[in-house]
């Protein structure tokens, strides 16, 4: 099933990264830099994933992740995190994430 799926990550790099093997995958892909173009983007074309980096500038990612379960609860929002710690996997459970995924994302994961 192809996804409309948007990418936040304050990484350029990392966006493109995901973003090409989204491509690959059939799926329609927009990026933003940070959580408040994230939202606006979000509010314009309603997607039906994002992969929300945790950590970047401005906005933290949970906090971002809570304005997206404002605007949509049923929202899926993966959260992309190099931090392995269980307390922050508790943290992302407890904050509504649908999953949380090791940075750097592989195809593999993408693909579950």
């Amino acid at each position: 099933m192809k996804a409309n799926i948007l990418i936040v990550d304050d990484s350029g790099l990392a966006r493109r990264t995901v973003r090409n093997m989204l491509e690959e995958l059939g799926h329609s892909v927009e990026e933003a830099a940070d959580g408040a173009q994230a939202l606006e983007r979000y509010v314009l074309n309603h997607h039906d994933l994002v992969i929300l980096d945790m950590v970047m500038h401005g906005m933290y990612g949970l906090e971002v992740l809570s304005k997206f379960r404002e605007l949509n609860p049923k929202l899926p929002v993966i959260i992309a995190t190099a931090d392995i710690q269980k307390s922050t996997r508790e943290q992302v459970h407890a904050a509504g994430a649908a999953a949380m995924v090791n940075k750097p994302l592989n195809k593999e994961e993408l693909t579950e």
